[in-house]
């Protein structure tokens, strides 16, 4: 059995309702070995981290290259199973979508999350049947490639305000049935929204956190599976240059910077 095929199948067995799973989102190699260093079971990507890294905004607005090379960085970086936040799949056709995946598996992940958002201004969340296909085509790619790729299928419902629990459960179970393993519902924390969730939901469930979210314990009693910090690690890193730019060009001081890591520290975790 070949390395990628044991990470997918750690990865996998990672998902354990009530044990969840914490995700640190990472957008390139030396953000992901920050995150390994910390102790970290698996690293995910951040779509929107990604594009801003490389000059484009989240949404799918990045070209899939652009985006599985990044992916493949960011799994050369670690020994950890990693997962990619592929947006909607950098495609307009379900074929395109398991080309994508077709070269996210050879970048080296052994998991993606597909979202049901759409960008094109015709709606906020793509019909279930189109979501469907594309997801049946990233579980007929993975198949093909002999992965058991851990596919987490996004329901916007509650981040694009389109609908509730019925709604999204709905989804969640026609996402099920084309072949997803597990469910990401970002957009709410509200513990008796999350909770009633799991219960409905046959499947790992995960959220999306950050402040004033309930602390990991709590979203483990609420039968949580996988946690995910998102895209704002990487926006909290460019808040930090953004108020030292404002500093030093303006009072002139540099206090910013204080807490920040020492370049022999990252050249460490740079040298592997």
């Amino acid at each position: 059995m070949n390395e990628q095929r044991i990470r997918a199948q750690q990865f996998r067995s990672l998902h354990l309702p009530g044990e969840p799973l914490v995700l640190v989102n990472a957008w390139d190699a030396a953000s992901a070995r920050i995150v390994a260093a910390a102790g970290a079971r698996a690293v995910a990507t951040t779509s929107a981290g990604v594009a801003w890294s490389r000059g484009a905004p989240d949404g799918d607005a990045l070209a899939r290259e652009t985006a599985v090379d990044a992916i493949r960085l960011v799994a050369a970086a670690v020994r950890l199973p990693v997962t990619a936040d592929i947006e909607s799949g950098f495609g307009d056709t379900p074929d395109d979508v398991a080309d994508t995946v077709t070269a996210v598996l050879a970048a080296g992940a052994v998991g993606v999350n597909v979202e049901d958002a759409r960008y094109d201004g015709d709606g906020p969340l793509r019909a279930v049947d189109e979501q469907c296909a594309r997801l049946a085509a990233v579980r007929s790619a993975a198949d093909r490639a002999d992965i058991p790729l851990y596919l987490n299928a996004r329901v916007d419902t509650f981040l694009r305000r389109a609908g509730g629990v019925p709604e999204t459960v709905a989804r969640a179970e026609a996402y099920l049935a084309a072949g997803a393993d597990g469910i990401f519902v970002p957009g709410t924390v509200d513990p008796e929204t999350v909770a009633a969730l799991v219960a409905a939901i046959p499947a790992p469930l995960n959220v999306l956190v950050g402040p004033g979210a309930p602390p990991v314990a709590e979203l483990a009693r609420l039968g949580v599976a996988r946690i995910s910090l998102g895209s704002r690690v990487a926006a909290s890193a460019y808040a930090v240059a953004g108020r030292a730019a404002a500093e030093a060009l303006r009072a002139g001081t540099y206090e910013t910077l204080a807490g920040g890591l020492d370049h022999g520290t990252l050249n460490e975790l740079m040298r592997g």
